[in-house]
């Protein structure tokens, strides 16, 4: 059987993985990911997974990306999340003109990151100006370039609109060195992400520095990854890394409970009928979810290859799968914990970390109970086979 491409990125992910287990701690302290994490990432080209190979990047396939950040993610979710990220954001690559995203992917380290949507950039003459701020920007303390989605308005400041009436928003490029970054993520899980804000005043940006993104039609590239788009891929990217967590965190239960005696206790855990249960039922649920999430991507994949369109059941039944599984992994991760007693509080202990980084994943836009609605909605207007 013929391997899709990016899987040797996986086994370089599980080979780098007790490296970033070593410097998990300094990333929580110091809210970045530290210079040894970054420069390993960067030499092993992980950062370059979805990136067009015109350009020299690995252009990886939905499940190799899924699944080196579930590596990754095993040994810090916050280094995980910030390589999800910036790759997903150099899928943007796909609808640059080539000199464009050469000088911004092959100037080393070659990262991009951005935030939210938000704010507007006014046409001039060449490009566009901007003053705005944006949040959420994890990844931005190592990327050397920066992004944002504005909605576009004319001279005038009358808002430019598509031919069907919709916004038109466009995706701005412009050098790290070009903006300001605040110092605001103070959060209580995924702490090493730095998700800071970055501000610009009056920064005009190049008419070539600026794409549509998500638009089949401005693609450049022809593989089936661009036709994807960033919102899905962002989606089963981060379920991934919820199901690494999962995983990591589940593992270090079953270790515990194979040699702790709790206190009290008449027996050691591992003998425990109840314990015993509870870690197969448990066992059960993470495995079930990641089959879940794995064989819907896996249908999406080879339907893109069939028909060249990502269509809208599979659009919907990619977020179903991804919301559901970074539900099901927070509920396996609260289990670990609780299953751990009071050994699951300690700092040096591997599980209250874990913990707050998975309900900060869960506290995300791709973990919406309002994708269920959505989805509900699909179900019920014919959209999807609700069999499947």
């Amino acid at each position: 059987m013929q391997q899709l491409p990016g899987f040797g990125l996986v086994e370089r992910a599980r080979a780098l993985a007790p490296l970033i287990a070593r410097e998990a701690d300094e990333i929580e302290r110091t809210r970045r990911l530290t210079p040894a994490v970054v420069a390993a990432l960067v030499e092993n080209g992980l950062y370059r997974a979805l990136l067009p190979q015109s350009l020299g990047g690995t252009e990886a396939s939905i499940e190799a990306f899924m699944q080196m950040l579930e590596e990754i993610a095993k040994a810090d979710a916050s280094t995980a999340w910030c390589l999800g990220q910036c790759s997903v954001c150099a899928m943007i690559a796909a609808s640059l003109d080539h000199d464009t995203a050469q000088e911004i992917f092959n100037t080393p380290p070659g990262i991009l990151a951005w935030g939210a949507i938000a704010h507007e950039a006014r046409s001039v003459e060449g490009g566009y100006r901007v003053t705005a701020r944006w949040d959420f920007a994890s990844g931005s303390r190592q990327a050397s370039w920066l992004g944002a989605h504005v909605r576009i308005v004319g001279a005038d400041g009358t808002p430019r609109k598509h031919a069907d009436g919709s916004p038109e928003l466009r995706t701005i490029l412009f050098p790290v060195a070009s903006a300001t970054l605040r110092d605001v993520w103070q959060a209580i899980g995924l702490a090493g992400t730095g998700t800071d804000s970055y501000e610009v005043n009056d920064l005009f940006i190049p008419e070539p520095f600026t794409a549509f993104r998500d638009v089949t039609a401005a693609l450049r590239e022809t593989g089936p990854l661009y036709r994807i788009g960033t919102g899905a891929t962002f989606s089963l990217g981060f379920a991934a890394v919820s199901l690494g967590v999962a995983r990591a965190t589940l593992d270090a239960a079953i270790a515990l409970s194979r040699g702790k005696h709790p206190s009290l206790a008449a027996g050691a855990m591992r003998d425990n009928a109840a314990v015993q249960g509870l870690i197969g039922r448990t066992e059960g649920d993470l495995r079930a979810a990641r089959a879940y999430l794995y064989a819907t991507a896996q249908a999406m994949w080879r339907e893109l290859g069939a028909t060249g369109e990502f269509s809208t059941a599979q659009r919907s039944a990619v977020r179903l799968a991804a919301t559901w599984t970074i539900h099901q992994s927070t509920k396996v991760v609260d289990t670990a914990y609780h299953m751990a007693g009071a050994t699951a509080v300690f700092r040096k202990q591997p599980f209250e970390r874990r913990f707050r980084d998975m309900h900060a994943i869960a506290q995300q836009i791709q973990a919406r109970d309002t994708h269920y609605e959505d989805v509900g909605k699909t179900i019920l207007a014919g959209g999807i086979d609700a069999k499947c």
